[in-house]
């Protein structure tokens, strides 16, 4: 058993004039919210082993702040500009390219994260799969199960375990 973490860059500032969308950096409270669910990550244990994060400031910014509430270095990623401007079909390619042994962390964008997600976990429990139906939301984090090893990863295979967003922290 392996496990997938998809999680949604937080929530982002709108461009400035001139401002290209890649280069939107978080809101404070984006930035408030990629903690918190870090130290939620921690306090429970979802601790992935290998990271894969967009190259867009908002996802470079929320990882950061997520491994910090997570204890973890910001070094353990792997940036790719494909999280950026990919479709369904590049993400699931990334996804298991990364494989190997124990958990995987994406940091991506919407619509993908939650393409991937539903694509992913046919089953799942019943609020998990009720807050993903509800749309992927910023900072959003879908922990999916996968038998064997994370390339085994193929649709309707994993089970939705969990659903996070920021709304969901307080009483955690």
């Amino acid at each position: 058993m392996s496990r997938l973490y998809l999680l949604r860059h937080a929530v982002a500032a709108w461009p400035q004039p001139g401002m290209k969308d890649f280069d939107r950096p978080l809101e404070p409270a984006g930035l408030v919210d990629a903690k918190r669910l870090g130290g939620v990550m921690r306090d429970r244990q979802l601790l992935p082993d290998r990271v894969l994060c967009s190259t867009a400031l908002r996802a470079r910014q929320t990882w950061a702040e997520l491994a910090e509430g997570l204890g973890m270095s910001a070094d353990r990623a792997t940036y790719l500009d494909e999280l950026y401007h990919s479709d369904i079909g590049t993400y699931s390619d990334l996804i298991t390219d990364a494989a190997g042994n124990g958990s995987l962390l994406v940091v991506g964008h919407n619509p993908m994260m939650e393409d991937v997600a539903i694509a992913l976990s046919a089953e799942g429990e019943a609020e998990a799969r009720r807050a993903l139906r509800a749309g992927f939301a910023a900072c959003g984090l879908a922990v999916i199960d996968v038998d064997g090893p994370i390339d085994n990863a193929l649709p309707d295979m994993g089970y939705l375990r969990m659903f996070l967003r920021p709304q969901d922290l307080n009483g955690l």
